[in-house]
């Protein structure tokens, strides 16, 4: 799980997402009905193409931060480096099933402990430098260095100790497991591959953490995926184009894929993004609510579809930054104590949860195109969602109650609350600019908040500054963000476990620092050994109920998923599962081509 997404599991049922995903929606607009929803299975039959001509998307932010897919950890990254690298496992997209890919096939122990993987002896680099056992056991060596900065390590440990990863022969690894994992092939579908002749000089240098930034040469970003880097202008587009080594071949024996280059292009706020959609500049696009009504009268003139894809696989919240912790740069507080003192009691953040106008927040910012949310899993997340988790309505009597227990109470007269020290309730709302689903979000907050007695002061920065300053420098006071969510809650290990860099309210805890965090780490911890489906649904019900109770993301709502693509490209299949690793119709982009009629542009 990451900042709107970070390692994911792909093992729902579809079926289950989808009944989830209808129960109790607010619907589009009226009059406005989505027609173009997921592909079914049987329908998935990829024609042989034509070779020629590039899709262009867009990317939020600044640009690139990195094309090192073992360092990076945000979603914008993980857009194109996941067309660059490839993992061991895929996962099939209608059943949520891991499937082979770089392995061809695997076994495993009768204790589980013990799994053998094969690999393709036909998978070469796009350097040509064939793809090796060797390749395998270098990524787990630097995933498991403790120098490096990689958020993976906190899902590939089992209670802190490490898979031991061997090579057998050229193309045969054995992964020794600690205890059971459940979760084994799922996560591995998620773990990218670099090439090992490649990168070794540089991690024996200690240099591993910074290569491959954003002033990247080609030469460096070597992987299998079906695109591989061409060029960067800083900002502006990402350039990938056509692996010539790639191994995947059509049904005619032809070698993948078809487009000539992928072009990656950065957007600073999504309206932008939405009107070179629909001017026709970009190919496809994420939309929200309120582009729904705007975009889908032109479906006909725009030559494109927008697809309806079920409830997202997304958990929008608010957090509070509870660290105690004292910067090492600075030699201060992350935050004042006093604040830390009011966001580490779990009545202020009932309060926040009762004050939020989820209502509100789906009719403006959603267009009525989205769910209120009140726990960590979204009901698009399928079999381990927890409906049983308590609503927290719009409730501002109850907030101030809850506040006024806390000694949060207007001492003077001038509107505002204090706390018994004499110290306002003040502090700043953060979000990524450019975000206007974030954006608005954070206004009917501070407007919220404000009849409570709070001054809410709002700071809209850019998206990687204020992932840095999420996990890396923890300088921030409350924040508006989302995680992309999972069909297995384990894959947001790296967030629940306390010990965890990305357990954002109070990340790298030494020791639970409270009960409630010690509970839900034992949970976790008897959740990937435990192989049993139904028994694990128990745990993570637990684990939801307890989240539900205690807050410590305040949650808002969760969106539908609407996709718009152009009619230009064919062997488009777009499913549940693809919708949220943001691949909603170039899953299988190796697969895509132009279709006749169409200039190869």
């Amino acid at each position: 799980m990451r900042p709107q997404g970070r390692w994911l599991l792909r093992a729902a049922i579809v079926a289950a997402v989808l009944l989830a995903g209808c129960s109790g929606e607010s619907g589009p607009p009226p009059g406005i009905v989505p027609r173009y929803g997921p592909a079914p299975k049987e329908s998935y039959h990829p024609k042989v193409g034509r070779y020629g001509g590039q899709i262009v998307l867009g990317s939020f932010g600044e640009g690139v931060k990195s094309l090192n897919p073992i360092t990076a950890g945000e979603t914008s990254t993980s857009d194109y480096t996941n067309r660059i690298y490839e993992a061991l496992v895929d996962t099939d997209q209608w059943t949520g099933e891991p499937k082979p890919w770089l392995a061809k096939s695997w076994e495993h122990s009768d204790d589980w402990l013990v799994w053998t993987l094969h690999l393709r002896d036909d998978v070469k680099f796009n350097n040509g430098m064939p793809f090796t056992a060797d390749d395998v056991v270098f990524n787990f060596q630097v995933i498991y260095d403790e120098k490096i900065t990689c958020s993976a390590r906190d899902i590939l440990t089992v209670d802190g100790k490490k898979w031991k990863v061997e090579k057998m022969d050229d193309y045969t690894v054995r992964f020794t497991l600690p205890s059971k994992y459940a979760i084994f092939l799922e996560i591995l579908s998620d773990v990218r591959l670099v090439c090992k002749k490649v990168c070794e000089p540089v991690y024996l240098a200690g240099k591993f953490n910074s290569f491959m930034g954003a002033d990247a040469k080609p030469e460096q970003v070597v992987g299998t995926g079906a695109f591989m880097f061409e060029s960067y202008t800083p900002g502006q587009r990402l350039y990938l184009k056509r692996n010539p080594y790639y191994w995947m071949k059509d049904a005619a024996g032809n070698r993948l894929p078809y487009l000539d280059r992928m072009v990656f292009t950065w957007v600073q706020n999504i309206d932008a993004w939405m009107l070179q959609f629909k001017t026709g500049q970009l190919d496809g696009y994420e939309l929200r609510g309120s582009d729904y009504p705007i975009l889908k009268p032109l479906e006909k003139q725009g030559d494109f579809k927008i697809y309806e894809l079920g409830t997202m696989m997304y958990t929008g919240f608010v957090a509070f930054n509870q660290n105690p912790g004292v910067s090492p740069q600075t030699g201060k507080p992350y935050i004042e104590p006093y604040k830390v003192k009011w966001f580490r009691d779990t009545r202020f953040r009932q309060a926040m949860a009762y004050a939020i106008d989820r209502e509100t927040i789906i009719r403006t910012v959603w267009n009525g195109l989205a769910l209120p949310l009140y726990g960590p899993s979204s009901p698009g997340e399928g079999y381990f969602y927890n409906d049983k988790v308590k609503p927290y309505p719009f409730d501002l009597k109850r907030s101030k109650g809850l506040l006024a227990e806390m000694g949060l109470i207007d001492r003077d007269g001038d509107g505002l609350i204090e706390d018994a020290e004499g110290h306002k309730v003040q502090f700043t709302l953060m979000t990524n600019a450019g975000n206007s689903n974030r954006e608005q979000t954070s206004e009917i907050l501070r407007k919220d908040l404000a009849n409570l007695g709070m001054k809410v002061d709002l700071k809209f920065i850019e998206f990687n500054l204020l992932s840095s300053k999420m996990d890396e420098t923890f300088d921030w006071e409350a924040m508006v963000m989302a995680f992309t969510g999972s069909p297995d809650p384990q894959l947001g290990a790296n967030v629940w476990k306390s010990s965890s860099r990305l357990h954002m309210w109070y990340p790298k805890q030494k020791q639970p620092s409270t009960p409630w965090e010690a509970r839900i780490d034992e949970i976790f911890s008897l959740g990937i050994k435990e192989m049993d489906r139904a028994k694990r649904k128990v745990l993570y019900d637990e684990w939801q109920m307890i989240v539900n109770e205690q807050q410590p993301l305040v949650y808002t709502a969760v969106p539908k998923v609407l996709y718009g693509f152009k009619n230009k490209f064919d062997n488009v299949y777009p499913t549940v599962l693809s919708a949220y690793v943001r691949q909603q119709t170039t899953w299988n982009i190796q697969e895509l081509f132009i279709k006749e009629g169409y200039p190869l542009e």
